[in-house]
């Protein structure tokens, strides 16, 4: 898979990229399906420990917090209990967490239950799937944003307390609009998309990347057809609009520069991951262009080709026949 962990972040088949209405060709009937999502509320019974031999405890009983949720910090068990013992007996900490509750709000209203739904969706296109339990920790960033498997989702609720929240992520600034609780449920739909979304593992090209990103985020728009795009992708309003109005030219800086084949990392990096802007093209590009681009591919192939369903687009592992076969040239979709 090209993406693990939401904070490689990140995070991300519209007709517009700035809309947030439902697309109706992306309609699925869900009736049928039957989706039951199990969550646990960690953060609780975390709080409610008296004592580091009471973390201690709370860890042991779930060894895969510190083998995996925690395993960044670099600490043993004991450290680990001494630490987060440390952060939930102070004020702040305490005053952060009660924030927390504020701004996230209804745990069910507003991740739950669009998760349920958005699994429904995944079920309808891929029958055997099997929803993952949900917990819920804050623990002062000591763990991870997202952490994300076959079974089990942990979402660390400290990272998504938005610009009001007293505490932010260490994160770079143009990454802070993103971690917020509207984008819990798109980035986790993301990664979900990883479990169905082929590549080929010898096609080392740019173009590969920018395909396996875009069929990531057709999947996102798909299972969820509401969201605005800018929570699909990670970008502004403003960016999408740019870069709309302007992928005419960002194509034919991609087709000039021979870059759609270019394998080298060093300069695949430029245009596939994070930065404030693309400066190669211009200040007013976004970073991580080459994924919208590849959305922009897939979105054009799947307007010329209809019958695919979703299952066989993501998994379809030729990156140079999408793009063929989509005729994409730098236009614009036509409006409406």
């Amino acid at each position: 898979m090209f993406l693990s962990r939401f904070a490689l972040f990140c995070f991300l088949i519209s007709v517009s990229f700035i809309s947030c209405n439902k697309d109706k060709r992306l309609e699925s009937d869900t009736s049928e399906a039957v989706v039951n999502v199990q969550s646990e509320n960690l953060d609780q019974a975390l709080f409610a420990c008296k004592s580091v031999k009471d973390v201690e405890n709370f860890l042991d009983a779930r060894p895969y917090l510190a083998k995996e949720y925690f395993a960044s910090s670099q600490m043993d068990p004991r450290q680990l209990a001494t630490h987060l013992f440390s952060i939930l007996q102070n004020p702040d900490f305490q005053a952060f967490r009660s924030q927390l509750d504020s701004l996230i709000g209804d745990r069910k209203q507003n991740i739950l239950d669009p998760l349920a739904e958005a699994f429904k969706q995944i079920k309808y296109h891929y029958p055997a799937f099997e929803a993952p339990k949900v917990q819920f920790l804050v623990t002062g960033f000591t763990g991870t944003d997202l952490y994300i498997t076959d079974s089990l989702i942990i979402i660390g609720l400290d990272y998504f307390g938005g610009p009001s929240a007293m505490y932010r992520p260490d994160v770079f600034d143009y990454q802070l609009r993103r971690y917020q609780k509207e984008y819990i449920v798109p980035s986790i739909v993301f990664f979900e998309s990883n479990r169905f979304n082929k590549i080929d593992p010898t096609d080392k090209t740019l173009l590969a990347d920018m395909i396996g990103y875009g069929k990531g985020y057709a999947f996102v728009k798909q299972i969820m057809p509401t969201a605005a795009d800018s929570l699909v992708i990670g970008y502004s309003a403003d960016n999408l609009r740019r870069t709309d109005a302007s992928q005419q030219q960002i194509w034919a800086y991609f087709i000039a520069g021979k870059l759609l084949y270019e394998s080298a990392e060093m300069k695949k990096k430029k245009f596939i991951e994070e930065r404030p802007f693309t400066t190669e093209i211009g200040q007013k590009v976004p970073g991580a262009i080459a994924r919208w681009v590849g959305w922009r591919i897939v979105n054009r192939f799947r307007a010329e080709n209809p019958g695919v369903t979703l299952s066989e687009l993501m998994g379809m592992e030729n990156a140079a026949q999408i793009l063929q076969e989509s005729g994409y040239n730098g236009e614009p979709d036509e409006v409406e």
